[in-house]
């Protein structure tokens, strides 16, 4: 089959072991980053299964409809980039391993790697040292202070988990299922939301992106922080309301904000409020970019190319297109 990869930023994948899975295929891989649907379209014009990223390209019905050899596109996890009706209109299989029982400790390790960054000040003072000043203010410890997970799934209950070794407080809020297994695990639940956001030293977002959960948290919610206290957002930015984070921190709760994610992204504008803000800790999107993480996700995104290869697809999010007339079948 010819195989294209999408933003492959460092050209990382075709020295994994598991890329070994695709010998045999064609196999193209682009390392730029590219939304442009005209060059899209002359890239991918003979391609027959598309691999992708995460959410780094948007798959939209203009670009899907002008891709007559495409047959299959190939990720892991959720697809809100992905025009689902159009691929299944266009018979084009759509197979997405949802991982909803493997841990991702890559993205609950940045966590935590963000909240001490945050709350020892470790950029700033870097940067002051590096301009010949040194110990330009005091931070703050962890210990004794409470952490609130926002979301107990697979990546919230590690981050959760992890605060025991810094002898924190965990409280958490989530709907009630996930609340009651937090509970079973040791972990408080939160009174109410209000509590949770008025009570916590640190707040943690993690939740998977959908209609229910875009914008859960309001400026309000912002609000009832305390001056002193941290946000953290290592899962999407349309979680928080358009425009609130960056207007909470200007009037001072939280008083911090540790992200990785944001709501236009690659994030290439250096004047961004976030990025000039000195009580702001950014890095880009690298939650889930570390070697051993790549090599959880590709070998499941290859194992699905294989399987449609095979003919029998797997992790197929939209079965209609499987009987659709529209799309070619594999060979």
């Amino acid at each position: 089959m010819k195989i294209s990869i999408l933003d492959d930023y460092h050209d990382t994948l075709r020295t994994l072991e598991c890329f070994r899975k695709l010998a045999g295929h064609e196999v193209e891989i682009w390392n730029d980053h590219v939304q442009d649907v005209g060059t899209l379209v002359e890239r991918l014009a003979h391609t027959e299964a598309l691999v992708l990223i995460r959410e780094r390209t948007q798959i939209r019905a203009p670009l899907i409809d002008r891709l007559d050899q495409l047959r299959l596109i190939s990720q892991r996890s959720v697809y809100p980039h992905i025009d689902i009706d159009a691929c299944t209109r266009r018979g084009v299989i759509v197979s997405s391993s949802q991982h909803a029982d493997t841990p991702s400790y890559a993205t609950s390790e940045l966590t935590w790697g963000l909240i001490l960054a945050a709350m020892r000040q470790i950029p700033r003072q870097m940067a002051a040292l590096r301009a010949g000043k040194w110990q330009i203010g005091v931070g703050a410890s962890l210990r004794g202070k409470t952490l609130g997970v926002y979301g107990y799934g697979r990546i919230g209950a590690v981050v959760a988990g992890y605060a025991k070794a810094f002898g924190m407080n965990v409280l958490v809020w989530a709907r009630e299922s996930s609340r009651l297994r937090a509970q079973a695990d040791g972990h408080a639940p939160a009174r109410s939301k209000e509590a949770f956001f008025e009570e916590c030293e640190v707040i943690s977002l993690h939740m998977r992106l959908n209609a229910a959960t875009r914008g859960i948290v309001t400026a309000e919610d912002l609000g009832r922080m305390k001056p002193d206290a941290l946000l953290v957002n290592t899962s999407r930015a349309p979680l928080i309301e358009p425009g609130a984070l960056v207007a909470a921190l200007q009037r001072g709760r939280p008083g911090m904000a540790a992200v990785d994610v944001y709501e236009e992204e690659p994030l290439l504008d250096p004047a961004h409020p976030l990025l000039v803000m000195d009580n702001v800790v950014c890095t880009p999107h690298i939650g889930y970019v570390t070697r051993d993480e790549y090599e959880l996700q590709f070998s499941d995104i290859f194992d699905q190319i294989i399987a449609y290869a095979a003919g029998a697809p797997i992790n197929v999010v939209n079965p209609e297109a499987l009987s659709s007339p529209a799309g070619p079948t594999p060979r």
